[in-house]
């Protein structure tokens, strides 16, 4: 009895302390560290190779490869393999066996190239586009009219959807099944003026982009289940045949599917969804006829366009990968409906960087020829936005396509992108991409345009663990707890499809290179909530009418939000309002800035609608113009209404401090015990003092992902508010993990106040180490080391690889601390301090505490630094070495041009200034 009354005490007393604080990292699981999309160029590989190029992956720590087959390399014919073929198969198992001894997840696209299609793709499967066509015909006469597509390549195989007869007066007659066995239309036809119009379902005949041998043929109807499902049923054919296992996680590309804007079945899916039929209004879904009515007519096929490939692929695709066990990975941008409800639908929803952001951060290398980032925050947003609203655990991107021209991506510059992702809310990168290369491939390897080629031939791989292993902790953050995001933001997509007309733009997709010329003011507005102090996630139409009130918040998934902001909308749907009337009601905040709703979308009953929607207009008493904040209250809820949007921001939630007053970028996360941030400057604007934070807390953890160190933050509170010590330079990142009840027990996190510098002088030695050309021999420097193109070596102007410098120097001073500071570094280093190890060297600022290493008098330095292979390049383009053997668009540039890079002036390499050490104190 004793016993128990102890073990009912015990359990007692730990029950009322709460759960112990967790203060350690994350836990490292696969998809926490990076993943690689990797290129068989040819499917030309062997097992040899692929555990080579798999155990150099892992190394390098990599967590997952997303195998994607392309076109084949010239010479190595004899190496080709067709796509599913048994040897195929044979390759994929061993990678899937593989990958299991390393622990690295198997990923796959679901064909060859993009997007998909195939050799077994018949012409009646394919992408469908309509074809239109009208004849004028005069009442009282006979009309016969072969109804076929004048297009010779269409001809024989467009079929009709629709031929309608339209009066002057407004009379319509269905013709369609008016025509013989030979395709005739006889019609007599009545009196008055007429306009025959005919709908033809013609074909894109689009071919699978970048398609692999074996992979060939026409890109499938996405509308329709039907030709997807009979697509599917190749690689269930093939899997069953030869005892394949099914892969982790099937990929699609963003969607790149030209010009399919039709399909059989759009007529009967319209009629059902919209509540009229679309072949009654031809004239008016070409632009023609009263504006106003056209305009509608437009927005219901767009609507109904974006819902087929929804539900007639997205869905039904995803259904097919869970029934074998697999997740999906999604792009959705290029899709022609609501973004949102597309990544939703998927397990790992997948944004794009795609081009090079400028960043103010000193000493980040901005090429003369590059391709302007199409990567807004408030685009990579609409992925992390889906994941958020739905539950849903990670958040994909596609990393650092084009980010500069080939063969002069420094890891440097990758991690500013990086961050930008990380604070848009992604947690589960892949890298584009990485080439398979055989083992005995001469430099420069296989490549694959568009990519930063991140394998052993890219010399900036040497070093690339030290932003891998960033990337992984970074990620084990943001992959832990909850999104906490402050408000949702409606995603007014009725407005675009609604107001942008003309014949030419009837079908449109949100690619990525047009979002920000589709979507200005929504992005202006997201950008401008982050400046205030906030953070948001979009929400479609659909997902708005499955959102709860719980305890004042709007709940949707593993989220909860302090409001919804409905941004200036004009047209939105009945439905959807008097959602956001009941939300109200329930006791939610709802936010109207600038304006109310004006108008419904759609042509069905839009009168009706619009009474519908006024009444509700009446009822929440929405005022006519808008002040600068106005609030009413309304059921349980509240309702704000105006054009001062940080006013009206703030008048709901507290904002953070580092993003309105400092301009500091962060990402805010819950997790059982409190909160964790991701915090990254982005700008040249250090900072070191305290700031306040948004949320309270009794305790809090400071994290650095760039070393894996960590320790108790600094925290008081002040004006009522929890505030906590940061020392941030322009380009580094730190992650704070509070805590708001428990407070921690660990040792302190380093903080130091910087002392004088002092230049590292001695002699200086350099050789070659790692790389091509081989080159022996050590150099000698003056007190200061130097480029090594700048040696009075030949060969050092094209030596792409790594050396080492060296130098011995007198240590007589103290301090709790030494920083080393590499000045400007082209572009990494590994560095060691008397023989040990002290860290890799690869981000803005080039520096690395070294103190734990040094001793009083002489010490030996040694910094291994590596170059980009630009140098390389432009020496064999120089001397008329073929290395592009690649089958198709081989090799272009940045600006897709084919174009040597002959003229390239010699870039700098090694250490092109004084290297410096720094004495800090520690603060107290």
């Amino acid at each position: 009895m004793k016993n128990l009354t102890s073990l009912i005490f015990a359990f007692l007393l730990l029950s009322s302390c709460g759960e112990s604080p967790d203060t350690a990292w994350a836990p490292i699981q696969p998809e926490t560290r990076p993943g690689m999309r990797w290129w068989w160029l040819g499917s030309a590989v062997d097992s040899a190779g692929l555990t080579a190029n798999m155990e150099s992956l892992h190394n390098a720590g990599v967590g997952a490869v997303e195998i994607t087959p392309i076109y084949g390399i010239t010479g190595a014919e004899h190496r080709h393999i067709n796509y599913l073929s048994p040897r195929w198969i044979d390759m994929y198992k061993h990678a899937s066996n593989e990958g299991k001894r390393l622990d690295i997840l198997i990923d796959m696209a679901t064909g060859t190239g993009w997007p998909f299609g195939g050799p077994d793709v018949p012409v009646e499967d394919g992408a469908s586009k309509v074809i239109f066509q009208k004849y004028t015909v005069k009442g009282g006469t006979h009309f016969h009219q072969k109804i076929a597509a004048d297009a010779p390549d269409q001809a024989t195989i467009a079929t009709v959807s629709a031929v309608m007869a339209y009066s002057v007066t407004g009379e319509k007659i269905d013709l369609t099944h008016q025509t013989d066995a030979d395709g005739m239309l006889h019609w007599d036809v009545p009196d008055g003026e007429w306009t025959v119009w005919t709908a033809l379902n013609g074909k894109t005949l689009q071919k699978v982009k970048r398609a692999a041998p074996g992979g060939e043929g026409q890109v499938i109807n996405h509308l329709s289940e039907d030709a997807l499902q009979r697509y599917l049923s190749r690689f269930d054919k093939a899997f069953a045949a030869y005892g394949a296992p099914y892969p982790h996680s099937f990929f699609n590309d963003s969607y790149e599917v030209h010009g399919a804007d039709w399909s059989k079945n759009l007529l009967e899916t319209f009629e059902k969804r919209r509540g009229y039929r679309l072949q009654d209004y031809l004239p008016e879904l070409n632009g023609e006829g009263d504006a106003e009515i056209s305009a509608r007519v437009v927005c219901d096929y767009r609507q109904t366009i974006g819902e087929l490939l929804l539900d007639e692929f997205t869905v039904p695709w995803t259904k097919w990968a869970h029934e074998h066990g697999a997740t999906v990975r999604n792009q959705a941008h290029g899709s022609p409906g609501n973004l949102i409800d597309y990544y939703a639908a998927v397990d790992i929803p997948e944004c794009e960087s795609f081009g090079f952001s400028i960043f103010d951060i000193p000493g980040l290398r901005v090429d003369s020829v590059i391709r302007n980032s199409d990567t807004h925050p408030g685009i990579l947003k609409f992925a992390s936005s889906a994941a958020h609203i739905t539950g849903k655990p990670f958040v994909s991107s596609e990393t650092f396509t084009w980010l500069t021209e080939h063969f002069r991506t420094s890891l440097s510059q990758m991690k500013p992108v990086m961050d930008q992702m990380f604070l848009s809310g992604i947690n589960h990168m892949y890298y584009h991409g990485t080439p398979y290369s055989p083992v005995d491939a001469p430099w420069p390897g296989w490549l694959f345009y568009a990519s930063v080629n991140m394998n052993a031939h890219n010399t900036i791989f040497r070093d690339v663990r030290g932003l891998n292993d960033y990337i992984t902790r970074v990620q084990s953050f943001l992959q832990y707890g909850d999104p906490d995001n402050d408000f949702l933001v409606y995603f007014p997509l009725f407005d675009i499809w609604q107001e942008l007309q003309g014949q030419k733009e009837r079908y449109f997709t949100f690619s990525i290179h047009r979002l920000m010329e589709l979507l200005p003011e929504l992005l202006t507005t997201v950008n401008d909530i982050r400046t205030y102090g906030f953070d948001t996630d979009y929400i479609s139409d659909k997902y708005l009418n499955e959102t709860s009130v719980h305890n004042g918040k709007i709940q949707t998934g593993s989220a909860a939000y302090k409001a919804i902001i409905i941004p200036s909308v004009k047209y939105i749907p009945v439905e959807t309002l008097a959602k956001l009337v009941q939300l109200a009601k329930d006791g939610a905040t709802v936010i109207f800035t600038d304006r109310v709703p004006q108008d419904v979308p759609g042509l069905f009953r839009f009168q009706e609608r619009r009474t519908e929607q006024n009444a509700l207009l009446e009822e929440i008493a929405a005022p006519q113009t808008f002040k600068a904040t106005e609030t009413k209250a309304f059921g349980k809820g509240q309702l704000l209404f105006g054009n001062d949007c940080a006013a009206l921001l703030r008048s709901v939630a507290k904002a953070e401090a580092l993003s309105a007053q400092y301009g500091v970028q962060l990402l805010r996360r819950k997790h059982a015990q409190g909160h964790h941030y991701f915090i990254a400057l982005l700008q040249n604007k250090p900072l070191d003092g305290w700031v306040p934070l948004a949320v309270d807390a009794r305790s809090a953890a400071l994290y650095d992902p760039l070393t894996g160190s960590y320790g108790k933050a600094k925290l008081r509170r002040q004006d009522g508010a929890t505030e906590i010590y940061l020392q941030l330079e322009a380009g580094q990142s730190v992650i704070v993990k509070t805590f708001t009840d428990a407070d921690i027990n660990i040792p302190e996190y380093g903080m130091y106040r910087k002392g004088t510098p002092v230049s590292v002088t001695g002699a200086w030695s350099f050789r070659f180490l790692d790389g091509l050309p081989s080159i022996s021999g050590e150099y000698d420097m003056t007190d200061t080391p130097v480029s090594w193109t700048d040696l009075a070596c030949d060969s050092a102007t094209v030596f792409a690889g790594t050396g080492r410098y060296s130098v011995s120097f007198s240590l007589t001073d103290d301090a709790d601390e030494w920083l080393l500071d590499l000045g400007k570094l082209c572009e990494s280093a590994r560095v060691s301090v008397n023989g040990k190890d002290a860290g890799i060297v690869w981000a803005l600022p080039y520096t690395v505490k070294i103190g734990a290493y040094l001793q009083k008098g002489e010490n030996q330095l040694d910094i291994d630094v590596t170059n980009l292979p630009a140098n390389r390049i432009r020496d064999y383009d120089r001397k008329g070495i073929q290395w592009r053997i690649f089958k198709e668009i081989n090799f272009v540039n940045v600006r897709y041009r084919n174009e040597k890079y002959d003229h390239w002036s010699v870039m700098p390499s090694g250490l092109t200034s004084p290297v410096q050490l720094i004495p800090l104190e520690a603060m107290q």
